[in-house]
C-alpha cells in the first residue's frame, strides 16, 4: 500500500508473507537460448555444408550455461528460507511434467517402428512386405542387448538402494548406491557405443529400419549419458553433504530420471530388440 504525503510516496508492508521465491536477475537464461539457436543452426550447416563451427560454439556454449546456472540452483537451495515447501513443491510437479514430455518425446519413436512394423508395405521400394526389410539382419537380442539390459536393471536397483540409504541418514550406503549406478551407467554407454559401431547396418543409406532403429536407441543412450552425469554430480553432491533425510530433492529428481530411463530401455528392448527381430509377413 503506498501513501501521498507532501508530494512524497511511501509505501507500507501488507504484512502477508508469501512461500515462494523469486529468484535473482540471472544471465543465464537468455545466453541458453542463444546456445540452443547455434545448436541448431550448426545443425543445418554442418548436414548441408559440412561446417562445425556453429555446433562447436553452441555445445560448447550450452555447457557453460548448465554449469552455471545449475551452480546457482545448488547455491540458492543450501540458502535458508529459499526452498521452502512450496518452492520444493512446486520443484517435483516441474520434474514430474518433464518426464511427462520425454515420455512423449519417445512414444514418436515407438509410433513410427509400430507404423513400419505392422504396416511394412508402407516402406517404400519394399517389393516384399516383412519387417525388418530384406536384406536387414538385426542384432541378436540375446546378446549385448540382454546385458545392457540386465545393467541398467541392477542400477536401478542400486540407486533405490541409495536412496532407502540417504532416508535413513546412512550416507556410505548413500555414496556406494550412487558409485555403483554411475558406474553401470558408464558400462552401458560403453556396451552400447560398441553395439552401434558393430551393428549389421548403417544410419546413413540403411533404409527405414536404421533410421528408426538408430534414433530410437541412440536418443535413449543419450538420455542414459544425461542421467550419468546427474547421477554423478549428485554422487559429488553426497560426498559433501548436502543432502539430508529431509531435503534432497536433487537427487530424487535424478532417481526418478534414471528409473525413467530404465522403464524405456525396457520398452525398447521388448519391442524393438526382441519382437522386431522377426519378420512379421503382412497379411
Amino acid at each position: 500500500m503506498s501513501e501521498h504525503a507532501h508530494g512524497v510516496t511511501t509505501i507500507r508492508n501488507s504484512g502477508l508473507k508469501q512461500p515462494y521465491h523469486l529468484v535473482d536477475p540471472s544471465p543465464w537464461p537468455i545466453v541458453g537460448a542463444v546456445s540452443a539457436l547455434l545448436i541448431v543452426l550448426g545443425i543445418v550447416f554442418a548436414a548441408h555444408y559440412g561446417t562445425y563451427t556453429f555446433l562447436v560454439l553452441g555445445t560448447l556454449l550450452a555447457l557453460t550455461t548448465m554449469f552455471f546456472w545449475w551452480r546457482s540452483v545448488l547455491t540458492e537451495s543450501r540458502t535458508p528460507g529459499m526452498h521452502s515447501a512450496v518452492v520444493r513443491l512446486g520443484l517435483r510437479y516441474g520434474m514430474m511434467f518433464f518426464i511427462a514430455s520425454e515420455v512423449m518425446f519417445f512414444v514418436g519413436f515407438f509410433w513410427a517402428f509400430f507404423n513400419y512394423a505392422l504396416f511394412p508395405d508402407n516402406v517404400a521400394g519394399v517389393l516384399h512386405p516383412i519387417w525388418p526389410p530384406p536384406g536387414i539382419h538385426s542384432i541378436d537380442p540375446l546378446g549385448l542387448p540382454l546385458l545392457n539390459t540386465m545393467i541398467l536393471l541392477l542400477s536401478g536397483t542400486t540407486v533405490t538402494w541409495a536412496h532407502h540409504s540417504l532416508l535413513h541418514n546412512d550416507r556410505r550406503g548413500l555414496v556406494t548406491g550412487l558409485g555403483l549406478t554411475v558406474v553401470l551407467g558408464l558400462a552401458f554407454t560403453c556396451f552400447q557405443a560398441w553395439e552401434f559401431t558393430h551393428a549389421p547396418f548403417h544410419f546413413v543409406g540403411g533404409g527405414v529400419y536404421p533410421s528408426v532403429f538408430f534414433l530410437a536407441t541412440g536418443f535413449h543412450g543419450f538420455h542414459v549419458i544425461v542421467g550419468t552425469c546427474f547421477l554423478a554430480v549428485c554422487w559429488f553432491r553426497a560426498r559433501r553433504g548436502d543432502f539430508t533425510p529431509e531435503r534432497h530433492f536433487g537427487f530424487e529428481a535424478a532417481a526418478w530420471y534414471w528409473h525413467f530411463v530404465d522403464v524405456v530401455w525396457l520398452f525398447l528392448f521388448t519391442c524393438v530388440y526382441v519382437w522386431g527381430a522377426s519378420a512379421i509377413v503382412a497379411g
